[in-house]
């Protein structure tokens, strides 16, 4: 026992840093509240009337929600994503002035000095995710609070397992301009082809599903992770799943602990 708190200190004071190091940028936070407005007024607001087809004469949407509702869940993932792989530019940071090789040569185990650093990300990634999930009156998501302990939970571990990969990233990246524009590479293409604002209906088999869209963008959608983290939470928020709904949780775990692990090599290659 007298072992392991001072590990413990260890760690509470590499997530402290993070956390306050986060909290005290206004860049960050008007960011994080900026990001999800603009997403649900300009997108969620001004696509609505056109999130339905028209099939024999008669008006159908292509789910049973609008397009703000739908929207919703995917917001929170984004506002998560952006905020997980930018806080890897603090690994950089760290690694530029210094402040992480001291860290390294401390006589904490590296996997808890990562720890530290990613459980700091993923705090400051999903109080950025609870702020978009303060706006759901607005997109007239109504909520339980059961909903929002669920929610919470499966965006922590979502936040774990994307600051773990903005980890890996800035191990292979050297510059913070260099990183800002990897960063954008990466996420936007995730975003966009993980059915984030637009659906692929789940009644439709995927030969059905391939005659309406590029047979290549039904592939790319099944096969990005992200698809399946932005289903996990419309089954939480919204009630509807695209795939399994025990699917996406899974997929979260699978990706907190391989992006940790790969991580963590990494770390011990430093």
């Amino acid at each position: 026992m007298k072992q392991i708190l001072p590990l413990m200190r260890g760690v509470y004071g590499i997530w402290l840093r993070e956390v306050m190091r986060a909290t005290r940028d206004r860049g960050q936070m008007v960011g994080g509240v900026s990001r999800p407005i603009i997403w649900l007024l300009v997108l969620g607001i001004g696509l609505n009337p056109y999130f339905r087809g028209e099939i024999y004469g008669e008006v159908r949407y292509v789910v049973p929600y609008t397009y703000l509702q739908f929207l919703f869940p995917a917001v929170i993932v984004l506002n998560i994503m952006y905020t997980s792989i930018q806080f890897a530019v603090s690994v950089i940071w760290d690694r530029e002035f210094g402040f992480l090789r001291e860290v390294l040569v401390s006589p904490m185990p590296r996997w808890l000095i990562l720890l530290g650093k990613v459980l700091g990300g993923s705090t400051v990634a999903t109080g950025h995710g609870i702020l978009v999930l303060i706006l759901a009156r607005f997109a007239d998501v109504n909520l339980s609070y059961d909903q929002v302990f669920i929610a919470i939970v499966l965006m922590f571990f979502t936040s774990f397992a994307l600051t773990c990969f903005g980890v890996l990233l800035a191990a292979r990246v050297r510059s913070f301009e260099g990183f800002g524009v990897f960063s954008n590479t990466i996420i936007l293409p995730l975003y966009f082809t993980s059915s984030s604002i637009f659906p692929l209906d789940p009644s439709l088999s995927r030969t059905q599903a391939v005659s309406m869209y590029p047979e290549w963008l039904v592939m790319v959608v099944r096969a990005n992770p992200i698809t399946y983290v932005v289903d996990a939470l419309r089954g939480v928020l919204i009630d509807f799943n695209q795939f399994t709904p025990w699917l996406g949780p899974v997929i979260i775990a699978g990706m907190a602990i391989v992006f940790f692990t790969l991580a963590l090599l990494d770390f011990r290659r430093a």
